[in-house]
Parts: C-alpha cells; structure tokens; sequence
C-alpha cells in the first residue's frame, strides 16, 4: 500500500504501470480543464447551460477506463469524463454542446443527450430511469450473441427513486444480464438531499432485494474505481450477471449552474473539497516520484491549448441549417418497403391465427427476433398468439418478462441498439401507460435525434365488446398517432393483419401494431399459407360507390360493413384505414372529391381522437368539393363502461346507422 500524507486518500498501486497512472491522471484532467473552460463561457453567455461533474472525474474515467472500446456504456449529465476517454474528438463535443452541424444531433439535442453507434456511447434523456432498461437490452443482446461483453449505465442517487430503477435491476437479475449499474451517489438530488430519497443506509443495500451483487466503492480515488471496476467487468464477462456499483463522491457543484449550492450546508462543502480526485490524485502521484510539477505544468498547456483550437474552430462553424423537408424526412429512418407477394395456397383461419403465423415466419426468417412480453412463453400469452412457439425457438427468444412495461420496452430499444430486433407483446393495450414514457421520449425521438433506429414493435391487443371493462378494452391508438417518429398499423382482417404484421417487423422504426381482442376469433378469412407482406401507410377500398365515403378501422370497419348489407341501396366507398400512422390521405381525399360526403366511423372516443384529424384533413384539402359537414360516429366521451348494457351504449355501432342515413339525407 502506498500512502501520501499530504492526501486524503489511500491509494493502492498494485500492479498498475507507471505509464497507466499517468494516463488515468491525464484523462481525468481534460474534463476537469474543459469544465472550467465552460463555465467561463457560461458567465460570458457563450453556452446556454452546464451540468458540471467536477469532483466526480474518477468514476467517469476510471469506469470508461475499464471497458474494452467495444463495450457500450451509458452515460449522464455528469459524465463528460466517459466521452474524453473514449476520445470523441473535441471539436465535436463542442459542436453539440453548441447545437452546430458538427455535433451529433443536427442541432435537436442538447448536452449529453445524445449516442454515437462510432464509440459505443449511448446518451441519456432527461427522464432518467428508461437508460436502465436500455442497458439491459444491450446485455440481452450481448448475451444472446454469447460475445462475452459487459455495459455499463450510469444514474445519479435522485435517479434511483425512480420505479424504472426498480424494473430494469429486477429484469436484470432475473434474466442474469451484465451489466454494471453504477449509481453515483453525489448526495443530492437537485435540492433534494439523499435522506429524503430514500431510507437506507446505501443505495448498495438497494441490490440485495433483487439477489444481485452490489459493492461500494470510494468514488473520488480513481485508482480504487478503476480496480474495481477492471476486476468486475472481467468478471461477469465470463460470468454474466448484474452487479450494482455505488460511488461515494460529492457534487460540488449546483444541478445545473442555475441552482447554485446554497442548499449544501457550507461544512459539507468543505469536507469533499479536500476529497478533490484530481488534485489527492496529483499530490499522490507527485509525492511518489511518478510526475512533476514541470510535466504536469505540460500536461495542463497542451490540453489548455487543445481545448482553444478547438473553441476557435467550434465558434466559426456557421450556425446550423435545414429546411422543412430535411427535418421532416428524418423523424422516421427511410426504409423501401420489399413486397413479398403471397403463394396461391390458402387456408381459412381466424385474425388470431394471421398474426400467429406471421410472427412465426417472421421469426424462422430472422432469428434474431426476439419476443418479450408477461405470460409469452410457456404459456402462449393470454390470447395464445405465441402458443408452440418456445418449443420452435427456445426461451431465450421467447421471453416471459416480469410485470414492468417500461423496463421492457426500454429493453426492446436496448436490443435494437445493439442490432436485434423486438417484438414486444403488451398484455392489453391498456397496460401501456406504464410504457408510454420510453415509447414516446426513446423510441419515438431516437431516429430524429441521433439517427439511431429504434427497431422495436409493440403487439397492442385492444377494444370494447368484451365486456372487460375500463382497464381492458381502451383504443388507445390516438395516444400514439399524435406523436411523430411511431407508426401505427391497425388491421381489420386476417389477410391484412399477417401481412402487415411482417412488414412491420422489416420495418426500421417503432410500430404499434392494434389487434382488436374482439376480432381474433370471430373474423375468418383466406390467408396465403407462406410469408408474405403488405405495404404500411397504404389503405384498402373495400367497397366502391358514388354517394357517400365511409372511412373506418379495426372493429367499426365491420360495423360499415353491417350496416351496408344491411341497407344494400346505400352506394358507398368504403375505407380500410389499415394503416394510421402514416396516413393514406390519397385514398380518402380520392373519394371524398368523388362523393362530397363523408362520414368517420371510430370505437375510441369523441374527443381528440383520429377522426378530428382526419376531418380536418378534409376540409383543409377537399372543402370545395363537400356537400355536407364531415360527419364523425364515436363513442361516449366516458371511460368504457364493464356491464354488457352500458357498454352498448358507449360503443357506437348502433349510432351509425342512423348518422349515416341523415347525412345521405343532408
């Protein structure tokens, strides 16, 4: 053991080459030197903001020190450290931080948030807990691979009262994941203090719960974390497991510049201060004869004048441009749809059986599809669309998950990240509300962001007239259509749900895929026997006529179709929406100019659905040619009701028939 009197700290050298203490002493100076760079640009109104982790430089560099380059890690606000040591060129960083074209996110992002596939970096956003479930996808993936990886995540101590920590280290010791999960425990959250985030001695002690290892480790000796973290990584790439790392270190600053530290008691500040990593660090170094004050002064000019070349070049970069077109264009990865036209042999099946089998010959052309979901394997799932299917393709691609929708799908994004592919079946529709946030801040924005596919498709099995009540029977697409970067399919018939249903798995980008639980075993139809596909954001007309459009989806699509039979005098186009999210607005603007009238048959509700937008649609691009106000058939603006009764009156089915005939009237 070697000590240093003039240190606070205890430093063990063990087996580690000179040449390696001075290399961890450099790569913990240049953020040290480009943090206090940016906060003399801040005050001069330079950068807009700053999250600052000096004092915290060991733990970024010495757990991004231990990884092979290969291995992805998952930094935060305060991790500046992991992009320095993974050499990201300086001129870049500064670019993002500035929002120049330079960067690595066109100017959309901001910070940290951001990932880059070129040094296995993969940014956070600022809800925090979903990077969790993110790493556990990406050790998923390297498991799978059996390419003996680890990864890495980082979380702050607030962090780790989020329910998404809980998930992802419970999926993470279930599944015997490896991954580090390195909580830096700085002792606050923005203000609030650890004591009230939770009531524990350790975040450590949070790990025994989840039968996971978990060690503390002194954050602020750079030596200690990087030993430590060597030791472990080498350790669950042999034997994977999870293993949760806790950092004792100390924020010496505020959350973010704006918030100061006046919450800090002044005694506090002043006890980690002597603690410094950089400067205990130096000392120890310079006391053992490993550097001088001459080197270090070297040390300090060339990252000094590396930092204000690149400043320079980073301030004459031209401000960033686009136009409407490109920002457009790159919400979705561009992806050409490959038609696979069906073989003659047909047999009749029910909607239930299309997506079975279209998943299955997904899966046989593709092995690496992997489907998460609660109850998905041994089981079948509850409406048994994955019955037979681990006898096929085994329990690693055919996942039963714990009950934690965001965990999971935060995981379905991790797996993409680390090129598989998932198919995430949720329970109901309903229970996606726990999943909505990684739906719609990861997997929505990742393309348009940081031009990272989030290459995932989520199974909703959804809709009333079951008599399920209000936590299973919602139709909920209009959640979703509303948010740009997710596409949402809703098939309507078996043809088009087996078809569909592999397009969406070739497709690049995040799917929602509907299945309405009241059409699986009631609507048969004949489905080609082989693999097949069918194009996304393309309608189907299903009946032609002259007088009236009906537009429709999923079970109110075969409402129209009962009435029309019904009532066979009545000449209307009939509209399969199909897809609405992207939207085939040819079709519906083709017929509406043909008839004049229109009317939208939906099972969601009223307000703030789908059929506004579509209503909308028409009377912006086709007014002159309506003679009649665009008419739309809903459902009560109430939540569903479960007796048999009420619910038939919430639906609208019995509305339409009536709707329809005032406006033919009109």
């Amino acid at each position: 053991m070697n000590t240093n009197t003039k240190t606070t700290m205890l430093y063990n050298k063990g087996s580690l080459q000179n040449e390696t203490l001075i290399d961890l002493y450099k790569r913990m100076l240049l953020p040290r030197m480009i943090e206090e760079k940016m906060l003399i640009l801040l005050r001069q109104g330079k950068i807009s903001k700053w999250f600052s982790g000096i004092g915290q430089e060991a733990i970024s560099v010495g757990v991004t020190y231990s990884l092979n380059k290969d291995e992805y890690i998952l930094p935060m606000h305060r991790n500046l450290g992991v992009f320095t040591t993974r050499d990201i060129p300086l001129n870049r960083l500064f670019s993002q931080w500035q929002g120049k074209a330079n960067g690595f996110t066109k100017g959309r992002d901001r910070s940290f948030h951001f990932g880059t596939q070129e040094y296995n970096i993969i940014g956070m956003i600022s809800h925090l807990g979903p990077q969790l479930g993110v790493a556990d996808g990406i050790a998923l993936a390297n498991k799978l691979k059996n390419n003996n990886h680890a990864c890495a995540v980082f979380c702050g101590d607030g962090g780790t009262s989020e329910g998404d920590f809980h998930e992802a280290l419970n999926v993470a010791s279930v599944w015997s994941l490896p991954v580090l999960f390195c909580i830096e425990n700085n002792g606050y959250g923005l203000s609030t203090p650890t004591s009230e985030q939770y009531n524990c001695e350790h975040i450590a002690d949070k790990g025994i719960g989840y039968g996971m290892e978990s060690h503390i480790i002194d954050g602020n000796n750079i030596l200690e974390v990087y030993t430590k973290v060597s030791e472990l990584a080498e350790s669950i790439r042999n034997n994977p497991r999870p293993i949760l790392l806790e950092f004792k270190t100390f924020r010496m600053r505020g959350h973010e510049e704006a918030s100061g530290t006046k919450y800090v008691p002044t005694e506090l500040m002043d006890a980690w201060a002597v603690k410094d990593p950089l400067d205990n660090y130096r000392e120890y170094l310079i006391t053992n004869g490993i550097l001088t004050n001459t080197i270090d002064e070297e040390f300090r000019n060339e990252i000094k004048n590396n930092i204000n070349e690149n400043l320079k070049a980073t301030f004459e970069e031209d401000v960033i441009s686009s136009t409407i077109e490109k920002e457009l264009n790159d919400v979705y990865q561009k992806t050409e749809y490959k038609h696979v036209s069906e073989n003659s042999e047909t047999e009749n099946i029910r909607l239930i059986d299309a997506i079975s089998k279209g998943l299955k010959q997904a899966m046989e052309q593709n092995d690496s599809i992997v489907v998460m979901g609660q109850d998905v394997a041994e089981y079948g799932g509850v409406f048994k669309i994955t019955e037979g299917f681990i006898e096929l393709f085994g329990k690693e691609r055919v996942r039963n998950t714990p009950i934690c929708e965001s965990a999971i799908v935060s995981a379905a994004y991790g797996l993409a990240i680390n090129g598989m592919k998932a198919v995430m079946e949720m329970q109901f529709a309903d229970f996606v509300s726990t999943g909505f946030n990684p739906i719609v801040n990861l997997l929505a924005k990742s393309h348009y962001r940081w031009n990272q596919k989030a290459d995932v498709v989520i199974r909703m099995p959804c809709g009333a007239g079951v008599g399920a009540g209000p936590f299973h029977s919602q139709s909920n697409e209009a959640w979703f259509t509303k948010t740009p970067g997710l596409k949402v399919v809703y098939p309507a018939f078996p043809y088009d749900a087996k078809g569909l249903l592999t397009t969406a798995i070739n497709d690049p980008n995040p799917v929602l895929f509907f299945e309405h639980k009241g059409l699986y075993r009631t609507i048969y139809q004949d489905v080609p026997t082989d693999y097949y596909t069918l194009p996304i954001g393309k309608a189907s007309l299903l009946k032609e006529g002259k007088d009236v459009t009906i537009i429709a989806f999923g079970l109110a699509l075969h409402w129209a179709l009962e009435t029309l039979k019904k009532d066979q005098n009545i000449s209307a186009d009939l509209i399969d929406l199909r897809s609405l999210q992207p939207l085939d607005t040819d079709t519906i603007f083709t017929s509406v100019k043909k008839t004049g009238k229109v009317i939208i048959l939906q099972e969601d509700s009223l307000f703030g659905s789908l059929s506004g937008e579509i209503s909308s649609l028409i009377t912006e691009n086709c007014f002159k040619y309506l003679d009649a106000p665009v008419k739309r058939v809903a459902s009560l603006d109430t939540p569903i009701p479960f007796a048999g009764n009420l619910e038939k009156e919430y639906l609208p089915k019995h509305r339409f028939e009536n709707e329809l005939s005032e406006l033919l009237a009109y």
